[in-house]
């Protein structure tokens, strides 16, 4: 009876367990494909140095845009005489616009070369680089209305006055606080201007609710 025992509990052992037989399983499938599984492995290796790479070059680049809108900034400020400073900062924002296009400082730059355009009176080229840059962050509430607000001005300044209304109407009807009150004031004064002093004071109640 005992040696009966003894040989069904030999067999028992014996036997693999699911995890065992799993096990022979994956050691099985990897001695089967190998080389495709070191192909495979390879090639993550390789995707994943090229990310990196990318990265590297992404950040790098925004680093270099930075140093260089920030060098340009401080140039205009030493100026200090907007023509002057327009004069020695367009060349370096141009190259900034032309290699960095793509970095956020070099985005975010079109929006201070303009404001500097429109300081030195160069208001086409304010308002060209207003409106780039207004494609660029139209998914951008709070930049949007900054530079809808840019270009109300930049139109005033070049007489366009029912397109400088149209910019500030925007922000008034838009989803953002921001600005509404400075677009409300600008379009009480563009309906008082042109004699329209129902909608005017319809702009100055607005403002004082």
């Amino acid at each position: 009876m005992a040696d009966k025992i003894s040989r069904d509990r030999k067999k028992e052992l014996e036997q693999l367990d699911p995890f065992q037989e799993n096990l022979l399983k994956v050691m099985a499938f990897i001695k089967e494909f190998k080389k495709q599984l070191i192909l495979i492995g390879g090639a993550v290796v390789l995707v994943a140095l090229i990310f990196s790479g990318i990265m590297y070059s992404f950040q790098k680049a925004e680093n270099k845009a930075d140093v260089l809108v920030t060098e340009a900034l401080e140039k205009y400020a030493k100026a200090n005489d907007p023509e002057k400073g327009y004069l020695e900062t367009e060349a370096g924002f141009k190259t900034i616009f032309t290699e960095y296009a793509n970095t956020n400082a070099g985005k975010l730059a079109k929006i201070q070369f303009a404001k500097i355009c429109y300081e030195a009176s160069k208001f086409d080229q304010s308002y060209q680089y207003y409106t780039e840059a207004l494609q660029v962050f139209e998914n951008d509430e709070l930049i949007k209305n900054f530079i809808l607000a840019s270009l109300g001005h930049v139109c005033i300044a070049r007489k366009e006055f029912d397109e400088a209304k149209a910019y500030f109407l925007k922000i008034e009807k838009g989803k953002t606080e921001l600005l509404k009150d400075e677009a409300r004031f600008s379009l009480a004064m563009l309906d008082e201007a042109s004699g329209n002093m129902v909608e005017s004071k319809k702009m100055y109640e607005k403002i004082m609710t």
